[in-house]
């Protein structure tokens, strides 16, 4: 492991600290952060395009429809073996990872998962799992950010900015979009938005940029050029396509989260790979534009290359009714969301971007049509404007981060021509599914377990408190069948504390008794043998559980009890006590930590 034992690291150490302030030292850092997220895409997805040209390669090109069932499966197996066999950990799902990381491990990623993605990724999209590769990207380039910041000794504040410096310099790589990178790394890691977050920012993103024009030059994700000039008639059409891609939104999280609890629940991975698997495989082979990333299918649509952007299929000779391109492109936006859930199910490598960008076109896409072949407005609107704004419209419903999806989508045109039915889309979007869905696809999991960082300091600094390390167990437990006078010899006499847990004969908690409660009777022994803990006992205010309450929800039962200390259980059973007092400090010490 590359963090141990660096030859002259102390001596490098010892240099900096004379020489370069800290705010100095994290730009150096952004920097080379900044480079090496962006190495870390050009590696990704080469070694994906790699995989791509093989199996596209003359030898099987005539054949190459039928494969669109078989391969899928065989770049799962392949990536479910790679973390089984040889990293021999779980590689996660990149960005929630990586908050995962922010929030419970203080910003620390283990070493694999630098390399994690780069191995299993490609073979995953490469074979055509529909998922996309801008997560496994920020996950390699965010890990990278923790392990260099662990190796220099950084604080925690510093390590989450660096992490959030990765993620924008992945996202700036991959799309050329440094802008939209940066606020994407605010918005989605909830950075704060200073001056001093800001520099390590846009140092890493034009780092990460550079090093993208070095590898591919000047090529781009979405080569696409705005050719229409937007008028304010097509306002009421960009409001209606909001509320669409709204609906399209929740339709994305439901059946995502949905799927994927279905098949959490077959405990057998290989059983999992098989039915997922051949789900995947079906729904590839009868709806080719769904087989991998999907971005020259998006490039077709934006060129109205039907016969291209929806391959081949039963409908073929059809595709001059435009009514038939529009319900293969309702199709593509249902069946998406299966294919991309599918391929996480049966243990797939890969992010949401990507499917999110291709549900979003094809929606944008088949309401221009529809308006257009209605006969509702006197001039045609737009299809390729209303393609590009239909991504930003399900990326702010979907992932939360409407500013990134403003502009993203503004930077990938070349220009800020489409910028006000940008806003207008997604912040419909945004607005009506923050409403029913308070929390991205990213964030879900994480704040059912009170584990999510948000812009709000107060929650942050109680999500990343850790409670194991305020639960005091200097208590003596009592068992609930004792006598007054085993009270007063095994625990009044040995314990400090003036409060003492009940627990039964497998250490069940009971309850609680105060020594308020027995002082009255203490000193009377002719009741020593009278009197058990059954009888003085009495129900704790209220009852932590270990395992499923947040910090937050610790801090409001401490508030509704107005009890100075709690009982901790974990499935039933004491674990020990919680203090206010001791949880207050611990607050205010990791407010410090994290404001620093």
């Amino acid at each position: 492991m590359f963090l141990k034992a660096v030859p002259g690291l102390q001596k490098f150490l010892l240099w900096k600290t004379k020489h370069l302030s800290q705010q100095q030292f994290i730009l150096i850092l952004s920097a080379i952060i900044g480079f090496t997220a962006g190495l870390g895409a050009v590696v990704i997805k080469n070694l994906t395009h790699f995989i791509q040209n093989l199996l596209e390669g003359n030898l099987i090109a005539n054949y190459h429809h039928a494969f669109y069932f078989i391969f899928p499966i065989i770049g799962l197996a392949l990536t479910v073996f790679i973390i089984k066999k040889i990293l021999r950990k779980p590689v996660g799902h990149g960005i929630p990872s990586t908050l995962y990381a922010i929030s419970k491990r203080k910003g620390l990623m283990r070493s694999f998962q630098m390399y994690g993605s780069i191995l299993t990724a490609p073979l995953t999209v490469g074979f055509g799992g529909s998922v996309g590769l801008e997560g496994p990207t920020v996950a390699t380039g965010a890990s990278l950010g923790s392990n260099i910041s662990r190796l220099f000794r950084m604080n925690q504040s510093a390590r989450t900015l660096l992490i959030g410096c990765a993620a924008a310099g992945a996202m700036s790589s991959i799309f050329k979009a440094p802008i939209a990178a940066i606020i994407f790394a605010i918005e989605v890691f909830s950075l704060d938005l200073t001056l001093v977050s800001m520099l390590p920012l846009l140092t890493a993103s034009v780092s990460a940029i550079l090093t993208s024009y070095f590898f591919f030059g000047s090529d781009t994700i979405l080569p696409f050029e705005l050719r229409d000039d937007f008028t304010i008639s097509e306002v009421p059409f960009y409001m209606i396509l909001g509320c669409i891609c709204a609906l399209g939104s929740m339709y994305f999280t439901v059946i995502y989260f949905r799927i994927n609890t279905l098949f959490g629940k077959i405990e057998n991975k290989f059983t999992r790979l098989l039915l997922a698997g051949t789900g995947l495989g079906i729904i590839v082979y009868f709806i080719p534009p769904l087989y991998g990333e999907g971005y020259g299918v998006i490039n077709n649509l934006l060129a109205e290359n039907y016969i291209q952007a929806l391959g081949t299929n039963f409908l073929n000779d059809f595709l001059d009714n435009i009514w038939v391109v529009i319900l293969l492109l309702a199709g593509l936006v249902v069946f998406k969301i299966f294919a991309t859930s599918l391929t996480f199910a049966a243990g797939g490598v890969g992010g949401i971007f990507a499917p999110v960008l291709f549900m979003g076109s094809a929606l944008g896409h088949c309401f221009a049509l529809v308006v257009n072949h209605l006969g509702i407005t006197d001039k045609p609107i737009s299809t390729s404007s209303f393609t590009m704004v239909g991504m930003a419209g399900l990326m702010a419903g979907v992932l939360h981060a409407p500013l990134t999806a403003i502009f993203l989508i503004a930077e990938l045109t070349g220009g800020y021509e489409l910028f006000v039915p940008l806003m207008i889309t997604a912040l419909i979007s945004y607005m009506i599914t923050n409403t029913v869905q308070p929390h991205s696809v990213y964030t879900l999991e994480l704040a059912k377990r009170g584990e999510l960082l948000t812009h709000d300091k107060d929650q942050t600094v109680l999500t990343l408190l850790n409670i194991n390390q305020i639960i005091e167990k200097n208590f003596i437990p009592l068992k609930v069948n004792m006598t007054l006078g085993d009270v007063i010899h095994e625990g009044v006499i040995k314990s400090s504390r003036n409060i003492f847990p009940v627990i039964d004969k497998n250490e069940n908690f009971m309850g609680i008794i105060l020594l308020d409660d027995i002082r009255p009777i203490m000193f009377k022994q002719h009741l020593y043998d009278e009197i058990t803990v059954s009888d003085i006992m009495q129900r704790a205010p209220d009852i932590i559980d270990l395992q499923n309450d947040s910090m937050k929800t610790i801090m409001k039962k401490f508030q509704h009890s107005a009890a100075w200390n709690l009982p901790v259980v974990k499935e039933d059973k004491y674990v020990g006590f919680i203090s206010k007092s001791k949880m207050l400090t611990a607050y205010r010490q990791k407010l410090i930590e994290v404001t620093v």
